[in-house]
């Protein structure tokens, strides 16, 4: 047994399941939590069937769950594979991109049937990626990463580059989605100054930037 699962289990044996704190837990990210998290909160691992089996949680994935009675939203399932997307630590490490950022913040009327999502170079785990995501490697820096409720996604104009990059949208897509963004304020006028900094950028996306 992993010495850090073990040290939790032996946590739980030792601690009264706290209902509170899972459900607080939960409601961060939107109703899921992971089996760590739930032994963090004194819901011993032997426990978890039964409290599938009693209706209490829904197993989603391997090691993630949602309280049955947490009201669903329609983002939901990007907070379960972030979770997914997490470390031996259990921090999220993946980030929601290209095509899928813009969709998330309604700048594309393009609806992938996969998920995209970046996640670190050295990202690994046991088993391939659900059918339902395409993994990206790269590098993000803070500021191109929002944090919503649950997950995080990339800012717009990271997906807009991205995109680009990848051959994935238009260029009709992608200066609808750069005029949308700076009239709603997604894109900031400082974004743009500094991506027009970057070398080898298209000449026709050059020309889009310096005209958003």
């Amino acid at each position: 047994m992993h010495i850090y699962s073990g040290f939790l289990n032996m946590h739980a044996i030792a601690a009264r399941p706290d209902h509170d704190r899972l459900f607080e837990t939960a409601e961060g990210q939107q109703g899921y939590f992971t089996a760590a998290q739930a032994v963090e909160s004194g819901f011993a691992r032997s426990t978890h069937t039964y409290h599938v089996q009693a209706g209490n949680w829904v197993r989603e994935h391997r090691g993630i769950y949602r309280l049955r009675r947490f009201p669903q939203s329609a983002d939901g399932q990007l907070v379960l594979w972030s979770l997914w997307a997490r470390d031996r630590h259990g921090i999220p490490q993946g980030v929601y991109s290209h095509l899928t950022a813009l969709s998330i913040k309604d700048l594309s009327d393009a609806n992938p049937p996969k998920l995209h999502m970046t996640v670190p170079p050295h990202f690994r785990r046991g088993s391939g990626p659900p059918a339902v995501l395409i993994l990206h490697k790269a590098l993000l820096l803070p500021d191109e990463i929002l944090h919503e409720r649950g997950y995080a996604v990339t800012i717009p104009l990271r997906a807009i580059l991205d995109v680009v990059r990848s051959g994935d949208a238009s260029r009709d897509l992608v200066q609808q989605a750069l005029a949308e963004g700076r009239a709603r304020g997604l894109i900031t006028y400082r974004q743009v100054t500094a991506t027009l900094q970057k070398p080898n950028l298209e000449p026709w996306l050059r020309e889009a930037l310096q005209a958003a």
